[in-house]
């Protein structure tokens, strides 16, 4: 396996595993080319997973913010979509995929990394409950409060804090809860 930044090359696999893997979701396919076309779009961020040379897996790391409660600002990470095709799940590649966007958001001196996901898979690559680090993501109502989790980078100053606003493609599509 081999992970890298995406190239244009790959959108067109990569939308294949995202809406492979979202099968009930597909709108979150159209959130990645959104993301894309954004200022939050971060290339370096955007990585792949290549098995034998194809597409395996993506994961998409993107710029959203924290308003605190005296309406100050904070420019974070939310990792959004992690998608790996159906037929190569439970091989290890999303547990390649994390770590390695963890690590490039860390070279790149950012602080956190939010997302919206289970809290039995993500605490394996740091991610703790949200609400412990006075942070608020506004989850669907079928998400545990436990859903909304938090990873902090070295960088991670701890008076930042707030409520997560997702950037507008996350609206656009309906896979954002701010």
């Amino acid at each position: 396996m081999v992970i890298e930044p995406e190239r244009p090359a790959d959108h067109a696999a990569i939308r294949a595993v995202v809406l492979a893997a979202f099968v009930d979701q597909p709108r979150v396919a159209d959130l990645v080319e959104l993301i894309r076309a954004s200022p939050e779009y971060l290339p370096e961020l955007a990585l792949v997973a290549r098995v034998a040379g194809e597409v395996a897996g993506f994961v998409m790391v993107s710029h959203a913010e924290l308003v605190g409660d005296s309406g100050e600002r904070h420019q974070v990470l939310t990792l959004s979509p992690l998608a790996v095709a159906p037929a190569l799940q439970g091989r290890g590649i999303g547990s390649a995929l994390v770590p390695a966007a963890l690590a490039e958001a860390a070279r790149l001196g950012e602080q956190l990394v939010v997302l919206e996901g289970s809290p039995r898979y993500y605490p394996r690559f740091g991610f703790r409950d949200s609400r412990t680090f006075g942070i608020q993501i506004t989850l669907p109502d079928w998400a545990a409060p436990e859903a909304g989790m938090v990873c902090p980078l070295p960088a991670y100053d701890p008076r930042v804090r707030g409520r997560l606003v997702y950037p507008p493609a996350f609206a656009a599509t309906g896979t954002g809860h701010s």
